[in-house]
């Protein structure tokens, strides 16, 4: 969640919107994001409804989502999906990758 804070400048001239969901409350989250100096919305998802449809529920019923990254285009198609997230790399790795999807379509 940090890297995507540190990369924020990036997103913002990529023009990207960045949010972030766990199933924790939104007490929790608000916590999360002051301690953290986060900038962009945390969304929560209590009941997992979101964390189902999207697949990234922990097998078992364990309360916490994986790490998981989608990248959605302004038409609101899903372009990529990161599983394996390196926290202290992800910012700057998903603008590089940003850039290329935006160059392929062009």
């Amino acid at each position: 969640m940090c890297s995507l804070r540190d990369a924020a400048k990036s997103f913002a001239k990529l023009q990207v919107k960045v949010y972030g969901i766990s199933f924790d409350d939104v007490s929790s989250q608000a916590s999360f994001a002051r301690k953290h100096g986060l900038a962009y919305p945390l969304l929560s998802d209590p009941d997992q409804s979101v964390g189902r449809k999207y697949g990234v529920t922990r097998a078992g019923g364990r309360p916490f989502a994986q790490r998981v990254t989608f990248v959605i285009d302004d038409l609101g198609v899903l372009r990529h999906v990161s599983s394996k997230v390196a926290v202290s790399t992800h910012g700057a790795e998903l603008v590089e990758l940003i850039e290329k999807l935006r160059a392929a379509r062009k």
